[in-house]
């Protein structure tokens, strides 16, 4: 979408909720588009299909708000999304300056999450850690058939491996991308919960094995730090029996989106061709510390 379209929509989705777009600064474009009003407000203008997606964010900050839990905060006085030719547009109050959260903050944050009563006025979805698996695997133009018939087969497997799952904490609302860049921390000393469009109902097990496979399978994260982590949520994932399976469904996440990425652009071949030798067993056993950021 051309700039020009979208500041068109921009003025649009603003006018119609009582809001002036003059001024307006791009802070982002890509599969949403972020503009910064004047006013401390934050336009975002999200991708087709998503329109539910918007819904969902608008309505999980503002319970979250209700409990007490600090997340980024959409704005109350407006009805929204506004929907444009089938975007959504939703507006949310700017965060102050921030940091990515510490480890401890990390979980700390999630503790208090899983905590807090369920939703009544809205209703959660469950947590589904396989959406759009099956797309990115028959869409995985640059990896050979032996490998995308693998990786058929792991996902039927972990599907059974899910379905099976050991009982574990109590099931609870989740953030379902809770990593440290998700997870801010203010100058004031707030913790902040930040891109609320995975939240659903699930193992809160989801949430902590996003912090420890960096130590058990990326390798980026020291043995301190992961004691740091469990410490400060009181609950060690990895103790977990049904650790392996959630492990290995976000390795394949992450191994898919890299194929998806690839079939997209050429420069992500060569990674996307790396992680599923990895989970093939081809490159030795996990840590994997030379899987690259995808940027």
């Amino acid at each position: 979408m051309t700039l020009v379209t979208l500041e068109a929509m921009l003025k649009e989705a603003c006018a119609r909720v009582g809001l002036s777009s003059d001024g307006a600064e791009l802070i982002r474009q890509g599969e949403n588009a972020l503009y910064r009003l004047p006013d401390h407000v934050v336009v975002r203008i999200a991708r087709l299909g998503q329109v539910d997606a918007a819904k969902k964010e608008v309505a999980v900050s503002r319970w979250l708000a209700s409990v007490g839990i600090n997340a980024v905060e959409a704005l109350e006085e407006i009805q929204q999304p506004v929907v444009l030719d089938g975007l959504p547009v939703t507006f949310w109050w700017e965060l102050p300056d921030h940091r990515h959260g510490s480890f401890a903050e990390v979980a700390a944050a999630l503790k208090q999450l899983h905590a807090a009563p369920m939703p009544t006025d809205f209703d959660l979805a469950p947590l589904a850690p396989f959406v759009r698996l099956s797309e990115r695997i028959d869409g995985a133009s640059t990896l050979s058939d032996d490998d995308r018939a693998w990786l058929r087969r792991r996902l039927d497997d972990l599907q059974q491996s899910y379905a099976e799952l050991p009982s574990g904490l109590p099931t609870s609302v989740i953030h379902g991308d809770a990593w440290a860049g998700n997870v801010v921390a203010t100058d004031r000393g707030d913790v902040i919960l930040l891109d609320l469009e995975r939240c659903s109902v699930g193992p809160p097990e989801w949430d902590l094995v996003s912090t420890a496979v960096r130590h058990s399978t990326f390798g980026t994260m020291s043995a301190v730090d992961y004691g740091v982590f469990a410490e400060a949520y009181g609950h060690d994932v990895m103790a977990w029996p049904g650790f392996e399976a959630l492990r290995d469904v976000r390795e394949l996440r992450v191994t898919c989106y890299a194929a998806q990425c690839a079939s997209e652009n050429e420069k992500f071949r060569e990674e996307a061709t790396l992680r599923v030798a990895s989970l093939r067993g081809l490159r030795g056993t996990r840590p994997w510390p030379d899987w690259k950021p995808l940027t």
